[in-house]
């Protein structure tokens, strides 16, 4: 992988991890797990976040977040598809 493609991909996976623990700081998940999430590259160039292992409670709160979220979009394309 050449070194424009690694820089692009460690990009990508930084505004990741940021944007993650923007999320996890939104829940009110306390900044010792945030500070557990790695972003990295993969030798093949893919961007990825490393989460590390995280308590049963916060996945739990996470998973509720998730959860709104996918019903709120559900909810929301349905109006628009009713609207059209």
């Amino acid at each position: 992988m050449d070194m424009q493609t690694w820089r692009n991909s460690r990009s990508r996976a930084d505004d990741a991890t940021n944007a993650l623990r923007e999320a996890l700081a939104a829940l009110g998940i306390p900044e010792r797990v945030q500070q557990r999430l790695r972003p990295t590259v993969t030798h093949r160039g893919t961007p990825l976040v490393y989460l590390g292992m995280i308590h049963a409670e916060h996945i739990e709160q996470i998973a509720e977040a998730l959860r709104i979220a996918a019903e709120v979009r559900s909810l929301t394309a349905a109006a628009q598809e009713a609207g059209s």
